[in-house]
């Protein structure tokens, strides 16, 4: 039983599973993370999507065989991990990409492994490709790679995204919104829109939720990640730059897709930017059934291609 966001959370871990929090120092703060598994052994990084944390592997890693090693990181403004400071913008895909290279650089490893979610399936892609002779493998969650939009729809997003960066930037503690618990969650199953139960809901605010000040006016919740992380349009891509990126991939890749999953605007896409990389990597494409958080509402039906895909480095 442990104590988080101010209420008790179990942990039922499977005989054996251990996890230890950890932090990473950078220049802004610490990135935040849960190290499953021995610490004796690299581990597997794994990265959340959009607005979630690294709560969102808590159901499909203690599936897996206690002697995998995972280290399961919340990205900067998300879960634990320190906000970016005032006047910096988040370009989520481009800084995740330095990210994990600062986390790399820190634990001196020569040859990752990365399994990510939406977002984080994407930075996976984006690294593996941007280091291809440094990637042993990748699994990607519900997605191909980066979103893909059109140049002038990325255009016309600009100065309105530019905007609401700057509202949230001068956001005051006293205009934050709080809720209690159970409000709190009711907000977060309504955002989910279905991908996410209530019940893992509460498993990802243990870390995405924290109780407000002893001094503020109004007791409860508030959401712990950085506001600005709503605006996440600038810096996208379009499908000629996701494909330049899928042919540099080298490594072994898994990917999931979930059905129904995500509801892809242009699904073409992510089945092209697949396609490239078969072209020139060991890929692996397999649809199963589940929404778009399917690892965590529904793991049992991943963790077994995930097991099979990592085998040779479980033991």
């Amino acid at each position: 039983m442990e104590n988080m966001n101010g209420h008790k959370i179990e942990e039922d871990l499977p005989a054996g599973y251990s996890v230890e929090e950890i932090e990473i120092p950078v220049p802004w703060g610490h990135v935040a993370g849960r190290w499953w598994g021995p610490r004796n052994k690299q581990p597997i990084v794994a990265i959340h999507g959009w607005q979630d944390n690294a709560g969102t592997w808590d159901n499909l890693i203690p599936m897996l065989p206690v002697t995998t090693p995972v280290l399961a990181i919340d990205l900067p403004g998300h879960g634990l991990s320190s906000h970016y400071p005032e006047g910096m913008l988040y370009y989520v895909f481009w800084d995740g990409i330095v990210l994990l290279r600062r986390i790399v650089k820190h634990f001196k490893w020569k040859k990752v492994s990365l399994m990510g979610h939406s977002l984080g399936g994407a930075l996976s892609f984006m690294y593996a490709a941007s280091f291809p002779d440094e990637v042993e493998r990748i699994i990607c969650i519900d997605i191909a790679s980066p979103a893909v939009r059109t140049p002038d729809g990325m255009v016309d997003a600009t100065g309105r995204s530019i905007d609401k960066v700057l509202d949230y930037e001068h956001l005051t503690e006293d205009k934050i919104p709080c809720y209690d618990y159970e409000e709190m969650i009711d907000i977060v199953v309504d955002a989910y829109k279905g991908s996410v139960s209530r019940e893992n809901c509460k498993v990802l605010m243990k870390r995405g939720i924290m109780p407000t000040p002893v001094h503020a006016k109004k007791k409860g919740y508030y959401f712990r990640r950085d506001p600005k992380l709503k605006v996440a349009v600038l810096g996208m891509m379009s499908i000629e730059t996701a494909l330049e990126y899928a042919g540099k991939v080298r490594c072994k890749v898994l990917n999931i897709r979930a059905i129904p999953g995500n509801k892809w605007d242009r699904l073409d896409y992510y089945l092209q930017v697949v396609d490239k990389m078969k072209a020139m990597a060991d890929v692996h494409y397999v649809e199963v059934e589940g929404t778009h958080h399917v690892q965590l509402n529904s793991p049992g039906n991943i963790v077994g291609l995930i097991e099979d895909f990592i085998e040779d480095i479980l033991y």
